[in-house]
């Protein structure tokens, strides 16, 4: 497996590159102007600041810049799923705000944040039945964590290397990328890390088709620290990583089996692959219902910062702990336009949308696949895609530069994304998006292929 060369991180492209720099430098005097403001005033970080390009306004499945250029948007940050400025949340947000109801003090409940948590619970899996929100998926990860500890009386965690779950030391602990760990000295203790299964990517060498037995060696690493630490109070992993690296459900189902035989609870972290993306409202309607689920991002519609858990009715026995504390745990503003997402998700069956476009892209990915051997793999499921680009079919290594190469390919035509680990492309546009959508991504792609 080729290691990344500094200027990539696992979670997204860097701002260091060549490329990068070259973009910025063709931007106009005004756009510009306000990339060195933002450089001088905001702290640098390797994902975000220095940035490439100024927008003024996001609507729909499109941002446009200061120049007054539209690109399609397949990244969004996972908060797009019905569009960016969505009417519908939009205008409950104001009306909630021409209410003079947009925060409730703590020990005080509100109309909308009860009639939000019931349609939540009314949509998600029957086994969920109790709602704790936060502004954000970090916070929603570590109360889904502290939960388990609670709830079990035991400590320790099994998580999965490089599955992002947040920054804060116990969410950059569970998510082991190193990028956020590094430098920062002792972690959480009692956490415990395994391969995520990765069925191209597997280190064994098995067929991509042998899907049962590469899945037994992973499981294989979660029995073996069971069997030194039988004291863990949960396993966390995202149900279908950000990738995506799609599991099988012989996996889940085992690991739902090992969680009940050590009396673990499963959590799935659903920030990014929840409300919709896959296909289903909820990742884990492909698989299982786990202990817990972790939703963020697309919960507020693009427009607030929301987040929270489902958990089971047997788990509501902490009433004399408080482990979501938050000053906006019941925001009615929130809480408005996280109520609007569920209806517009549920009126547009952007769900269903999801799946059927995501069937159409993907076959035509493969298609690319067998015209190009810059591809070696392509995955996916629902609007949740991604083209893994390697220099040798064999050796699979990564295709670093390549990658980089098409993704300002990709910007110049109208076209916006981001890459995982330097030479993944990821697909993951707005849930609304229709077939011109998708055959402009096919189109944009096979062009940037064809010129390489």
């Amino acid at each position: 497996m080729s290691v990344l060369p500094k200027t990539y991180v696992q979670q997204g492209d860097s701002n260091a590159t060549t490329n990068h720099q070259t973009f910025r430098q063709e931007r106009s005097t005004e756009t510009n102007y306000w990339l060195a403001e933002d450089t001088r005033y905001f702290f640098h970080q390797a994902l975000s600041t220095p940035v490439m390009n100024v927008l003024s306004r996001t609507e729909g499945a499109y941002i446009y810049d200061l120049e007054g250029n539209k690109y399609l948007d397949l990244h969004g940050n996972s908060v797009h799923n019905i569009g960016f400025s969505n009417p519908h949340v939009l205008a409950a947000v104001k009306r909630q705000l021409d209410e003079s109801l947009a925060f409730t003090p703590r020990r005080y409940t509100n109309l909308p944040v009860v009639q939000f948590a019931k349609k939540l619970v009314e949509m998600a899996p029957p086994e969920l039945t109790r709602v704790l929100l936060c502004p954000g998926g970090t916070s929603a990860v570590e109360m889904a964590l502290i939960l388990a500890k609670q709830v079990t009386g035991k400590w320790k965690v099994i998580s999965f290397w490089d599955d992002y779950h947040g920054t804060t030391f116990q969410s950059a602990t569970v998510g082991a990328v190193e990028h956020f760990m590094g430098g920062n000295g002792p972690m959480v203790p009692g956490t415990f890390q395994v391969e995520f299964p990765n069925y191209y990517r597997n280190p064994w060498g098995l067929p991509l088709e042998d899907r049962e037995a590469i899945d037994e060696q992973y499981l294989r690493q979660i029995e073996i620290v069971l069997q030194r630490h039988p004291d863990i109070a949960a396993i966390i992993g995202t149900t279908i990583t950000s990738t995506p690296v799609i599991p099988t459900n012989y996996y889940w189902q085992r690991v739902w089996d090992i969680c009940k035989k050590h009396d673990a609870l499963l959590i799935f972290d659903e920030v990014v692959c929840g409300m919709g993306r896959t296909g289903k409202l909820f990742a884990c309607e492909h698989y299982l219902t786990p202990d817990v689920l972790v939703l963020g991002k697309a919960l507020g519609g693009g427009v607030v910062p929301l987040a929270g858990i489902l958990t089971r009715e047997d788990y509501n026995v902490l009433q004399h702990r408080s482990i979501g504390h938050f000053t906006h745990e019941k925001n009615p503003l929130t809480a408005a336009a996280g109520l609007a997402t569920l209806e517009y998700l549920e009126a547009h069956q952007l769900a269903e949308n999801s799946a059927q476009l995501g069937a159409y892209l993907l076959d035509k990915l493969l298609e690319l696949k067998e015209m190009y051997p810059l591809i070696g793999h392509v995955e996916g499921r629902g609007l949740h895609l991604s083209v893994d680009l390697v220099k040798d079919a064999k050796t699979k290594e990564r295709a670093f530069d390549e990658a980089n190469q098409i993704l300002f390919h990709a910007l110049r035509e109208g076209l916006s994304f981001k890459t995982i680990d330097g030479n993944v492309i990821t697909i993951q546009p707005a849930l609304i998006i229709g077939k011109t959508e998708a055959d402009f991504i096919i189109d944009t792609l096979r062009t940037a292929l064809e010129k390489l």
